[in-house]
């Protein structure tokens, strides 16, 4: 009699402690996603000041547009997990002043890729003059790209430090894979890895000394091996293999 009636209540604590430790992990990750890895002050001062590009907040997206002839190429850009989207705007602006690019950086929910399910035409409204469309992305952001990329109005793919998870060799895409020789986390062995699900005619590129965090400005980031270049080598770097891809 005595056991039966204590079994209720053993239920009900055995639920408060699972509804207690869900909570504790919401509350954690949230924690987690709400401290974003923030962009250097100075590099983003840097492309705002540059009189070749204009940029302005979209809400959803930050724009970079040329400020001289546009080339009618778009590119929808999604920043790596936890990285302020102005974290790339100096990596950028070289390839907008050099080719007439216009790109979007989107501004993921949670600053993670993965939860942003918007479409595509979500960022490319903001640029009703583009006829030529890419997606691209830095680390995680390039996996979102990649799955972006089924998209029929995609014509390209541009890979920063990443490389996809679903299969886009068969496809028609031209396609731009950038790594760093000194990237800790896509390192060059886990691009090369993945080069199979690229088209056979993919350009891979290999910037020598260029570690993760320097596909943008923000900083440090755990489990990046140490650049044993400079930001200004690295996004000159950057800027000629977008120049010649785009080109």
């Amino acid at each position: 009699m005595n056991a039966s009636r204590r079994t209720p209540r053993a239920i009900r604590n055995v639920a408060i402690a699972s509804v207690s430790v869900v909570a504790l992990v919401v509350v954690g990750f949230l924690a987690w996603a709400s401290t974003p890895m923030m962009g250097d002050r100075a590099a983003a001062l840097e492309a705002w000041r540059n009189p070749a590009v204009s940029i302005h907040d979209a809400g959803d997206a930050v724009v970079m547009e040329p400020t001289g002839a546009a080339s009618g190429t778009g590119l929808v850009f999604v920043p790596g997990a936890l990285v302020d989207p102005y974290a790339y705007l100096s990596k950028l602006s070289g390839a907008v002043e050099e080719t007439g690019l216009t790109v979007a950086i989107t501004k993921p929910t949670l600053d993670l890729a993965f939860f942003d399910q918007r479409p595509l035409s979500t960022f490319t409204r903001h640029a009703p003059d583009v006829d030529h469309w890419y997606v691209g992305g830095h680390s995680l952001g390039g996996v979102r790209a990649c799955q972006l990329a089924d998209d029929p109005e995609v014509e390209g793919l541009i890979l920063f430090g990443s490389y996809c998870a679903n299969d886009l060799s068969n496809s028609d895409l031209r396609v731009l894979s950038i790594g760093g020789g000194r990237d800790g986390l896509s390192t060059p062995a886990k691009i090369a890895a993945a080069r199979h699900l690229l088209p056979a005619d993919a350009e891979l590129v290999e910037i020598a000394g260029m570690n993760h965090a320097q596909f943008g400005d923000y900083g440090h980031q755990p489990g990046d091996d140490e650049a044993t270049i400079s930001d200004a080598d690295a996004r000159a770097a950057l800027t000629a293999a977008l120049a010649r891809f785009l080109r």
